[in-house]
């Protein structure tokens, strides 16, 4: 009865018009974006991070950004099947049985029950959210400083266990993350560190100026060298109406994927990237026909794509009960609660309860929206696919300059998305993934408040962190996830899977 009346008031709030408009501004562009290809969900919201500042209201703000984390998620899919080329990351593994569907002539098929099955994982991971983070919540409100404290050492090492490539380096750029962070005033007495007498720099450097250059500037720098040939199948899609056959192959692996996306996506370093993989394989596994698998079948399509949209949004759970962001993308949410000074955690659902079930309601009618308008919208897509980039790359980023002068309306903050533009390009260069240090960053400084809190608690006793059971349990979790990482043969394995999603 009590989860009918919070989802009531979620319902409620997410239908009121200025909720509904935004929603709808949110899905829009995050299709808009997720359909063209290399830029992503994570850039987009970089870059549109700042629009929030005007929003009066947090819950408006969040339901947007939301939005445009599931609305790519789907768009990300069509450029991959009608394109080859994936509009995010989650989506590649798409490409190989959705974009060889479009070349048999099925393309409509195949972006129906990419919609589908991410409509069904939608509707289903907004339950689960709905039922399991009130119970996650007040878990959380047990924890003490040094609990939290542990807690988000063992997010940035789950973190670091599942990022793409070298172990060392995304430690190294876990710390890094940690590092910028740490630019700024000192709290507790209030002297300016790491600022090299810039005034600018005594507030901190900007996050979203961050973000922006590295995942914004720095991935249009990184697309930039590619060779631009596109093979768009404008005169192929027909009917969109999958047949019986393919929906009844269809609904195994949506249902799998759903279960295994929930559940990936509340780990940290998870979500829609390892969701989508994951199912990949598994249905390939568990096939009668493997052999169909890369040459056009629709479990490949059907299975990712529901679990890559599941994982995105049960992603959400440990953000909004615990405030520890499981991906850079959720790292750019807490931001966007930070912005309109709401702390994350599990006080947001007592404090905040209009935001809190406002926001899981969005998500449903955000995916919904999703389903009505996209599926009539495919021919616009098709032609916005045909757009040069080298129209798209500089409208795209003067909306960034704008968007990072508007922060503060400071100059400032735009020249200091140039320095993390180059190193994001050179990151790439150095496979080195540059999500980790987004985590680092935002984390970081609520780490350190979190650390003096508990042994100012102890009076400076550093042994709080390992003599309360629930800490202990906590870094002995984390210390178990570096042991077994760095073991010779799964280290072997994880560069042979994390070769063949390169591969993919």
């Amino acid at each position: 009865m009590e989860l009918m009346t919070n989802l009531a008031l979620g319902f409620a709030t997410a239908l009121s018009l200025d909720n509904i408009f935004y929603c709808f501004i949110g899905v829009l562009l995050g299709t808009l974006i997720g359909v063209l290809p290399g830029i992503g969900p994570l850039a987009t919201i970089a870059m549109l991070l700042p629009i929030t500042y005007k929003l009066s209201d947090p819950t408006t703000a969040l339901i947007m950004l939301a939005g445009i984390y599931y609305g790519a998620q789907y768009g990300g899919s069509t450029s991959a099947i009608l394109v080859n080329l994936p509009g995010e990351t989650s989506s590649v593994i798409t490409t190989l049985d959705g974009y060889q569907m479009a070349r048999k002539g099925r393309a409509g098929p195949a972006l129906a029950i990419a919609a589908i099955g991410s409509f069904f994982a939608g509707t289903v991971a907004t339950m689960l959210i709905a039922g399991f983070a009130p119970p996650l919540a007040e878990v959380a409100f047990k924890f003490g400083p040094a609990e939290y404290f542990s807690l988000m050492v063992l997010g940035l090492i789950a973190a670091v266990v599942l990022a793409h490539g070298s172990i060392l380096k995304a430690l190294g750029m876990v710390v890094f993350g940690l590092l910028i962070g740490m630019v700024g005033t000192d709290v507790n007495s209030g002297v300016a560190r790491f600022s090299f007498d810039i005034p600018e720099l005594t507030d901190g450097i900007e996050f979203a100026a961050v973000a922006m250059g590295i995942f914004g500037f720095g991935e249009i720098i990184a697309n930039l060298e590619m060779r631009e040939n596109r093979e768009v199948f404008t005169k192929r899609v027909g009917r969109l109406l999958p047949s019986m056959a393919e929906f009844k192959a269809s609904i195994g692996p949506m249902m799998r994927g759903t279960v295994l996306g929930s559940f990936l996506g509340i780990l940290p370093g998870g979500g829609a990237v390892l969701s989508s993989f994951t199912s990949y394989a598994i249905e390939k596994k568990i096939s009668k026909t493997p052999e169909r698998f890369g040459k056009g079948a629709i479990e490949g399509v059907a299975g990712p794509e529901s679990a890559n949209n599941a994982g995105s949004q049960t992603s959400f759970i440990p953000m909004l009960t615990l405030g520890i962001p499981t991906n850079a993308v959720m790292a750019l949410m807490v931001a966007g609660m930070m912005i309109h000074n709401i702390q994350p955690g599990p006080q947001v659902m007592t404090s905040n309860p209009d935001l809190f079930w406002g926001l899981i309601a969005s998500m449903w009618v955000g995916n919904l929206m999703l389903v009505i308008l996209n599926l009539p919208l495919i021919g616009l897509w098709i032609r916005l696919l045909t757009v040069p980039y080298r129209i798209l790359y500089p409208a795209i980023l003067l909306f960034c300059c704008v968007g990072a002068y508007s922060i503060n309306n400071n100059v400032f903050d735009v020249f200091v998305t140039i320095p993390f533009a180059i190193l994001g390009y050179v990151f790439r260069k150095l496979d080195c993934e540059p999500a980790p240090l987004l985590l680092g960053l935002v984390l970081g400084k609520l780490m350190e408040e979190y650390l003096r809190r508990a042994m100012t608690i102890s009076r400076g006793d550093w042994s709080v962190f390992v003599t309360r059971p629930l800490s202990a349990t906590l870094l002995a979790i984390a210390a178990v996830l570096l042991v077994i990482v760095f073991m010779p043969a799964i280290a072997k394995k994880r560069d042979e899977a994390f070769a063949a999603e390169e591969e993919a």
